[in-house]
């Protein structure tokens, strides 16, 4: 029963396709912009992840830093977080990385607590490695202390 089960699926799966393994080549690939492409297009490649240690600025407001450093083969579990290595409080005084935010040790009733909230444990949730890549669009954002900067010079 189950032998003659599997056969009718592996039928019914070569009919529906054809038999010819995918898209003829005069067939159009339809898109969410509504042309259509006779090709997919190659994607870029992906940029270098730069390890200058060199901070950069923000592109918009309440944006998380970004890791100025390759973060490669780094452990980040339930069971160990890599990054607290430099970056918590004990070990910024020798590694002289900039602490996690105290923000990182509130839980969600703005509650401080003695240790990074379970929320925040995870660092690749919103924090990303810095590299290379080419900027897709403008940006004309500017930080508080640039705009008060230029407030004081008008």
């Amino acid at each position: 029963m189950i032998r003659k089960t599997l056969i009718a699926i592996g039928v019914l799966a070569l009919l529906s396709t054809g038999m010819s393994g995918g898209l003829a080549a005069e067939e159009k690939i339809a898109t969410l912009r509504g042309a259509e492409m006779q090709t997919l297009p190659v994607p870029p490649a992906m940029g270098k992840v730069e390890n200058t240690d060199l901070r950069r600025g923000r592109a918009y407001p309440e944006q998380p830093p970004t890791i100025p450093h390759k973060i490669r083969d780094y452990q980040i579990d339930k069971r160990l977080n890599k990054c607290l290595t430099c970056h918590s409080r004990a070990a910024t005084a020798e590694s002289q990385a900039p602490m996690v935010s105290v923000t990182h040790f509130m839980d969600r009733e703005g509650q401080f607590l003695a240790s990074i909230s379970p929320r925040r444990y995870f660092c690749n949730q919103c924090h990303v490695v810095q590299t290379d890549a080419k900027l897709l669009l403008k940006n004309d954002f500017q930080d508080v202390d640039s705009v008060l900067g230029n407030a004081k010079k008008n």
